[in-house]
């Protein structure tokens, strides 16, 4: 049996490596020459195969009693054959089809891109690009085929069957004339991995109800030691003194906020602009007293006087690039800026291409022009500013109104006839009003955003989260050396302070999602501060779930603490790429439910591995200090190790659940489960590292608390490369996230 275990642990072992490897591979080489010779090469397949006749051999000899732990594993089975059976006798490809013309063709995805024959005929009849109202980006995209004797439609996350072939819409043809389909056939492997993710569920539901486990071995010893309380919880503007830089009143600047223009891909209040615009070339939202509206309009109307402003630094260069760069610049002025080959300046470079955006009149698209067309309403509104290349069609007073009417402004604020400023402002609203009122967004929901643009909130609170977690951190290290307990009044303290945090940021991420229109999970900055949000519920609910437990005995209140570092850092990671990044509408695949509950499960299982680490981190503290000082406790170290082996079943298990569930949602948007994208491939290889810690009974130096911890400690190490790792070392489809 010894020998047996090895040989399983030490497979499982080289299967990481060789996933890491397949993932370095992919990096240099591609994915197909990763999927071919690493990920499915006869040997990877055959070390999969041997690892788990070795897993179950061990399973039947040790496990016979425990019901939900057999079924937990056979259901890794039935994963494996589906996935090997996909392999063999799936087919993956993609075909391009044109308006009325049927082909009975499609290419493969394959290393050499076969052609294959359909035993049927399709054919496209009808294509539409469905968009966000009042706009040009779409959100979904819709073909209706006739597939042999069938018809019906396709669109992004909404298959068409036939025949055991699957069709889903990926794109379009440039020239729209035709659609791009992705074709899937596989006839048993699906259905077989979709009954291995259904036991797999089933399982684990079982496993926490069953009463012999390991995991029920532990909450007991647990309970007796440090109480059950604590597991529960885990289960689940300076002015300066130059002067002001021409601009106009802070009326007429807020008027033009009230404005709406196209911007991201999506209509929303121009303040949103002017405060983004700012916030980018400044760092803040105000400049020496003036508004966000104001530094933007002053920019707008009277840039030469903005040129020397200590906003940014400068370089001369620069500062002659951006006089060309405006709607004023000269022909003259532009062949000798081309002759010179001007250099703008690197570290202003970002900056500058905004600033000249601005300038060149291209950034405030704030005219809609309606195009003559038979198409929906929705689908024909165009959005322009001054500085845009306008249709040949366009009415002469609409081209008029389009190019002349900010430069009017401009002649109104060097006049300072605020009166008649006023007028051009309610004529800009009045004509936005006439040609899309019906497409502009809600006076309730364009004040909602208003509001939550003007609250820059992610800095600060992520730096205070940050110190409040750094500070109880060092406190509880220094009261556990001294075997003492938090003051009450530091634990209520902090525990109010928290409260006051979670309801802001509940507010803040409900705004986001009332804005939006979707659930805030769809990019980095959301699902940081979404892991906040959890990790200050999980100590929040913590008091609650202890007097439900009935227990009285001595606490440490390290909760509180962990938390205050979890939601800390995931806020500070949240304001990394911007304080407050603007919201955009999502890609047509991304609009699926699944999506949400897949990054709230995996959310919730980082935040879980994220407390063990800093609890195993503790205890490794703990035990450094009682080795120097010669007094070891022996009753805390069992408690810290069983706690985190505790916290271990539902964090693996979630994560399962969260890597299973994405699965599930990309075979219905792209037609595939399992792409071996980094992303994919360094989830499974952390799900795998973690799954090793949860078999201590097996793997006899995990047995050892010290070794435990360590382990830990370190495991996390593949969390942080799976979230931050990917994204900006190995890229891929995931690297949005």
């Amino acid at each position: 049996m010894k020998l047996i275990r090895a040989i399983s642990f030490s497979l499982m072992g080289v299967i990481i490596l060789l996933l890491i490897a397949g993932s370095i591979v992919e990096q240099f080489y591609g994915t197909a020459i990763a999927i071919k010779y690493v990920y499915t090469a006869p040997y990877t397949i055959a070390l999969w195969a041997l690892a788990t006749i070795g897993g179950i051999t061990l399973l039947v000899k040790t496990e016979l009693k425990q019901w939900a732990t057999i079924l937990l594993h056979f259901s890794f089975v039935v994963i494996l054959a589906g996935s090997l059976l996909t392999h063999l006798f799936g087919i993956q490809g993609a075909v391009e089809l044109k308006l009325n013309k049927p082909t009975n063709t499609f290419t493969e995805k394959t290393n050499d891109y076969d052609e294959r024959s359909f035993p049927f005929t399709l054919e496209l009849k009808d294509f539409q690009v469905i968009y966000y109202d009042g706009t040009t980006t779409a959100r979904d995209y819709c073909s209706t085929i006739q597939a042999g004797d069938k018809s019906g439609i396709v669109s992004m996350n909404n298959i068409f069957r036939y025949k055991g072939y699957r069709f889903y819409q990926s794109g379009f043809s440039e020239d729209m004339s035709g659609s791009v389909l992705l074709v899937s056939y596989d006839p048993y492997g699906i259905a077989v991995t979709y009954c291995g993710y259904a036991l797999l569920l089933l399982s684990m539901v079982i496993f926490f109800m069953q009463s012999h486990t390991h995991f029920r071995q532990l909450l007991k010893k647990i309970k007796v030691r440090n109480g059950v309380a604590t597991l529960v919880l885990l289960l689940l503007l300076v002015t300066n003194l130059n002067a002001t830089p021409s601009t106009i009143p802070r009326q007429q600047a807020e008027q033009f906020g009230n404005l709406c223009v196209f911007y991201n891909d999506r209509l929303q209040p121009m303040s949103c602009l002017m405060t983004d615009f700012t916030e980018k070339i400044y760092g803040k939202t105000k400049y020496q007293g003036l508004t966000a509206e104001q530094v933007y309009m002053g920019w707008l109307l009277s840039p030469y006087s903005w040129l020397d402003e200590p906003m940014f630094k400068l370089k001369t260069n620069d500062k002659k690039l951006l006089r060309l760069n405006s709607r004023y610049a000269t022909y003259n002025q532009l062949f000798e800026a081309k002759q010179k080959k001007m250099p703008l300046s690197k570290y202003a470079e970002e900056k500058m291409a905004l600033v000249g955006m601005l300038l060149s009149g291209e950034l405030t698209k704030i005219y809609p022009y309606r195009q003559a067309t038979n198409e929906p309403a929705s689908n024909h509104i165009v959005w322009y500013s001054q500085g845009s290349n306008l249709p040949l069609g366009m009415a002469d007073d609409e081209w008029f109104f389009i190019k002349k009417s900010m430069d009017y402004v401009g002649q109104l604020a060097f006049e300072k006839d605020y009166a008649r400023m006023d007028t051009v402002i309610a004529k800009l609203n009045k004509n936005q009003q006439n040609i899309a009122g019906d497409m502009l967004p809600s006076g309730k929901h364009f004040r909602a955003e208003q509001i939550f643009r003007r609250i820059s909130y992610s800095k600060p609170l992520a730096m205070m989260a940050v110190t409040i977690g750094i500070i109880l951190f060092i406190v509880y290290i220094l009261l556990l050396s001294k075997s003492k307990t938090m003051p009450k009044w530091l634990y209520l303290s902090s525990y109010t302070l928290m409260l006051l945090t979670e309801l802001f940021l509940t507010i803040m991420l409900s705004m986001r999602w009332y804005i939006s229109g979707h659930i805030p999970m769809s990019n980095g900055h959301e699902t940081m501060q979404t892991l906040a949000f959890i990790a200050f519920l999980l100590a929040l609910v913590y008091p609650l779930l202890a007097r439900l437990s009935n227990n009285h005995t001595k606490r440490s209140y390290s909760e509180i603490v962990f938390s205050w570092l979890i939601g800390g850092f995931a806020l500070l990671v949240s304001m990394m790429s911007a304080s407050n990044p603007q919201i955009t509408p999502l890609m047509p695949v991304l609009q699926s439910p699944l999506l949400s509950i897949h990054v709230a499960v995996i959310m919730l299982s980082y935040a879980l591995l994220f407390f063990i680490m800093l609890n195993s981190l503790v205890a490794l503290i703990q035990q450094a200090i009682w080795h120097f000082s010669g007094k070891e406790n022996k009753h805390a170290t069992e408690a810290s190790y069983a706690v985190s082996q505790i916290l271990l079943y539902p964090a693996v298990f979630l994560l399962a659940i969260g890597i299973f569930i994405g699965a599930v949602w990309a075979n219905i948007s792209w037609g595939s489960y399992w792409q071996w994208d980094p992303k994919e491939t360094w989830a499974l290889i952390t799900m795998l590292v973690y799954a090793g810690a949860i078999h201590t009974r097996s793997i006899k130096f995990l047995q050892n608390p010290t070794a435990f911890h360590l382990y830990c400690v370190l495991a996390f190490l593949f969390v942080l490369f799976t979230y931050f790792g990917v994204n900006f070392i190995l890229g891929g489809m995931h690297s949005y996230a």
